[in-house]
C-alpha cells in the first residue's frame, strides 16, 4: 500500500485541475466571439457614417470620453470628446454633399479597420487652409483603425493620402527638379 501524500505536493494536482476548469469556464465561447466582432463591424460603419451625418449625439455615444482620435496625415491627435466632435463634422463646415462610402470592414473582438470612400463639394472656405471656395468635388479613399473597451471606442485612427484632395481642389504640387503635378482640366 502506498502512503499518502503529504506536505507541499498534497492537492497540487487538483489545485491545477481547479484553476484550468476556471480559466475555461472565464473564456469567451465562440458565440461571444462572434457576437463582439459583430459588434466591432457595427461600431466601425456607424462611425464612418457619422461623417457624413454629423450626428453629434451618436458621436457622443460611440466614444469613452477620454478617447483619442488621430489624423495621421496632418499630425494632429484629437483627445476627448468635445476634440473628436469637432474632427468629424468639420468637413461640414466647408463641404456640402458629404459623404462617406464604406467599403470593406475587417473586424476582430477588440476593434476593425474599415475601408471607405469620402467625397464632399468644397462649397466654403477650408479655414485658413483654403480661404475661397472652388465649387469642386472631392473623392479620396482611406482607412480608419479603431480600438474598442467595452463595446465602445476608445482609439481610431485615420490613414490618408492628402495629396489627391489638394490637386482635386485645383492646387499644383512642385517637386525638386522642377516637376509640377497638377489635375489636367481643373484649373
Amino acid at each position: 500500500m502506498r502512503p499518502a501524500t503529504t506536505g507541499r505536493g498534497a492537492g497540487t494536482g487538483f489545485l491545477v485541475a481547479c484553476i484550468v476548469t476556471a480559466l475555461a469556464a472565464c473564456a469567451p465561447s465562440d458565440a461571444d466571439r462572434t457576437a463582439a466582432t459583430n459588434r466591432s463591424e457595427l461600431v466601425a460603419r456607424t462611425l464612418m457614417s457619422t461623417w457624413s451625418s454629423a450626428d453629434t449625439a451618436l458621436i457622443l455615444d460611440l466614444f469613452w470620453p477620454e478617447a483619442t482620435y488621430e489624423d495621421y496625415p496632418n499630425q494632429v491627435t484629437y483627445q476627448g470628446l468635445e476634440e473628436i466632435l469637432g474632427y468629424i463634422t468639420q468637413v461640414h463646415e466647408w463641404g456640402d454633399d458629404v459623404y462617406m462610402s464604406v467599403g470593406r470592414v475587417h473586424p476582430a473582438e477588440s476593434g476593425a479597420v474599415a475601408e471607405w470612400v469620402f467625397s464632399a463639394v468644397q462649397n466654403r472656405p477650408m479655414g485658413d487652409r483654403l480661404p475661397v471656395a472652388t465649387g469642386r468635388e472631392v473623392v479620396l479613399n482611406g482607412v480608419t483603425i479603431i480600438e474598442l473597451r467595452d463595446g465602445r471606442i476608445i482609439r481610431a485612427a485615420d490613414y490618408i493620402d492628402t495629396a489627391p484632395l489638394l490637386l482635386q481642389l485645383g492646387g499644383r504640387i512642385e517637386l525638386p527638379g522642377g516637376v509640377v503635378i497638377e489635375l489636367e482640366g481643373v484649373r
